[in-house]
């Protein structure tokens, strides 16, 4: 177990934050990198042509470790449409084939194949959850022979219920069809096995479980995709970018792997040395370390909202990161613990819990003590 970091995050004592899942708090030390970084932007005669890729590679090869793939994978990008959006370019379904994605899903997940249904024809299924049984059974059950695409996340992103991707992942590959994964809830604070999984496509922000800044994403893209089309024509992707002197030289030509998928302007110099510490930090943690870590402090918060009544009793399998407790007027809730200084978010009919390292055991009274108020009122 990795004992509490709360002196790692700028976090006043009053506040006790269970709001990671929405935006992370940023560590003193990735703080302390951005202000570098805007130094560096601030004299920009100091920066050299080397400059440009050094820190976005850098990047890139870090979360390549993270989720255990090669650098050549990585796309560097700046939000979770974005990625999707590449995936949606280089996939193809028919007018008889259709994509499957999970009721309740993060809007941008959503919207893009919504477009995607629309321009090529094909279905939009939306996998439905009964009581007492699982998104995986769900999404399993939806699977055909005319499943051209699953989209689906890692887990829930409005309660943290659990999504087995190896296993839909099996399922996918046995009738043909393509898997995008959405895991900006789950990387950084759960293992993700890229080997098993394999997904065509994966997704993630960096500023939730990454703790990094805003901004900043990343597209993890398999081989046989690599290719594709970008959604952008611009310099920094083309083979020869690093030679400023031949830029006219115009080529048809992009730089190895996903690199043709990067977004512009993905050099970043005021944000990329934060996100450098941040996945740095993580990976000197450890994802299994704190997912363990986290469960401790997630199955405690359950187990005392178990006994005001605000946990189902048939709650299904959860991410060790975070939990949603069911409570009606959950937005009223929500407010009212704010003004204990309580953080939570709403999404959904859930009041979404998710802590971090910083979490102390103090806060997670605070919070219990905060909803029994609630609950009074």
């Amino acid at each position: 177990m990795i004992p509490n970091q709360r002196e790692l995050f700028d976090l006043p004592h009053e506040v006790a934050y269970f709001n990671c899942a929405s935006l992370a708090p940023l560590m003193r030390s990735a703080r302390e990198a951005g202000v570098q970084g805007l130094t560096q932007r601030g004299q920009p005669w100091q920066i050299l042509s080397g400059d440009w890729f050094t820190g976005a590679e850098q990047r890139r090869a870090l979360f390549a470790r993270l989720i255990g793939a090669d650098a050549e994978g990585i796309a560097l990008i700046p939000a979770t449409s974005y990625g999707l959006a590449v995936a949606a370019r280089n996939l193809r379904a028919g007018p008889a084939q259709s994509v499957i994605v999970i009721a309740e899903d993060y809007p941008s997940n959503v919207y893009t194949w919504r477009d995607f249904s629309r321009r090529t024809g094909c279905r939009l299924v939306t996998a439905q959850r009964s009581p007492g049984r699982s998104w995986t059974d769900a999404v399993l059950e939806e699977i055909s022979h005319s499943t051209a695409i699953v989209a689906v996340p890692n887990v829930h992103w409005t309660d943290g219920a659990l999504l087995d991707v190896r296993a839909i992942g099996r399922a996918a590959r046995a009738v043909g069809a393509r898997l995008v994964i959405d895991a900006s809830q789950s990387l950084g604070a759960m293992s993700f096995d890229l080997a098993e999984v394999q997904p065509d496509f994966l997704v993630s922000v960096g500023y939730k479980w990454l703790l990094g800044p805003f901004g900043l994403g990343y597209l993890y893209v398999a081989p046989e995709h690599r290719n594709g089309e970008p959604l952008e024509q611009n310099w920094i992707l083309r083979e020869g970018a690093r030679d400023f002197a031949r830029l006219v030289d115009y080529t048809d030509r992009y730089q190895s792997g996903a690199r043709r998928f990067d977004v512009g302007e993905r050099t970043a110099f005021e944000l990329t040395p934060a996100a450098v510490v941040c996945l740095e930090q993580i990976l000197t943690w450890g994802v299994d370390n704190i997912a363990a870590s986290l469960k401790r402090i997630t199955d405690r918060i359950e187990r005392e909202a178990a006994e005001l009544g605000m946990l189902e009793s048939n709650a299904a399998a959860r991410g060790p990161h975070m939990t949603g407790l069911k409570i009606s007027q959950a937005t009223r809730t929500a407010a009212m613990l704010r003004e204990s200084g309580v953080y939570v978010g709403v999404r959904g009919d859930s009041v979404r819990v998710s802590p971090h390292l910083y979490t102390s055991d103090e806060d997670i009274e605070r919070l219990i003590s905060a909803l029994r108020k609630a609950r009074s009122a």
